[in-house]
């Protein structure tokens, strides 16, 4: 069921998101986990839109968890598409905040990285998602007992590490740094979720 507090944890959650990809890591080209950070790639390499590219990875996934919790999968879909649509949405503006606000690409890296898993943490903390890996992951955590942010830090390390062969050294560290922080912030807001182990 959409309550309220699920409406504001997918649009804060989106929104922060979308700013931590267009505003910390595109503008670097810093990759993330997970289907982010495959449509990141796509991105950097052909610049097709990652908003659109999230989408479309994240309709197997939403058929093989329909099969098995149809509950979960309605404030994902939304989720899904209030965040690529921000996404693209935010896209052109991202080189204005490279060139006019300056932190070093660390200090990027890793509030991106925490924005990212902030925004992911909120949503997984009210059964909300973006679909793709984290939604995956959520639903394994009912099976495996395992923090749902160590499972995405484990999925994100799988994908950033395939990136290398892409990307320039020390592109790739910042990418290791922004998936740490996004692990750690994710962990921390689903601490002790009531739902993760059922």
């Amino acid at each position: 069921m959409l309550t309220l507090p699920k409406i504001a944890a997918i649009v804060s959650g989106s929104f922060l998101i979308a700013i931590a990809i267009n505003f910390f890591l595109m503008p670097l080209k810093v990759l993330d986990g997970g289907l982010i950070g495959i449509s990141l790639i796509l991105n950097y390499l052909f610049k097709i839109k990652v908003g659109l590219v999230m989408l479309l990875l994240s309709i197997p996934i939403f058929v093989f968890i329909w099969r098995h919790n149809h509950k979960t999968i309605y404030t994902s879909v939304i989720g899904l598409l209030l965040s690529s649509y921000l996404i693209d949405l935010l896209e052109p503006y991202h080189y204005y905040f490279l060139y006019y606000i300056e932190w070093t690409p660390i200090t990027r890296s890793i509030l991106g990285g925490a924005l990212i898993g902030l925004g992911l943490g909120i949503m997984l903390r009210f059964d909300c998602s973006t679909g793709g890996l984290d939604l995956l992951a959520h639903y394994i955590s009912r099976f495996i007992p395992m923090n749902i942010g160590v499972m995405i830090f484990i999925m994100d390390g799988i994908i950033v590490s395939a990136g290398a062969l892409l990307l320039p050294e020390d592109t790739f560290i910042l990418s290791l740094l922004t998936i740490a922080a996004g692990g750690v912030t994710t962990g921390l807001c689903t601490l002790n979720m009531p739902d993760a182990a059922h």
